[in-house]
């Protein structure tokens, strides 16, 4: 856990996290979401971050309540995602 005693490589994060976000993965959806908005990719982080909140994940509806505050998501996404 946490990559310990292992050489660090973005590519096969990145990799791996596409892999089990596709695979329905809540929180790997959630994380992807924070690499795109870390890369001022707000617009494809807020699609991750309600692709995971329609998953159930409480961390997403977190950031986009948050995105919502800032203006970043429109008021009928936000609603959506915390409908579901």
């Amino acid at each position: 856990h946490e990559g310990q005693g292992v050489e660090m490589n973005k590519e096969k994060e990145l990799y791996h996290l596409e892999e089990a976000a596709i695979g329905g993965h809540p929180t790997a959806r959630y994380n992807l979401g924070i690499k795109e908005g870390q890369n001022d990719r707000i617009e494809r982080a807020v699609k991750h971050w309600i692709i995971a909140a329609n998953l159930g994940d409480d961390d997403s509806i977190e950031a986009l309540k948050t995105s919502y505050k800032h203006g970043a998501v429109s008021k009928e996404d936000f609603a959506a995602a915390l409908r579901a």
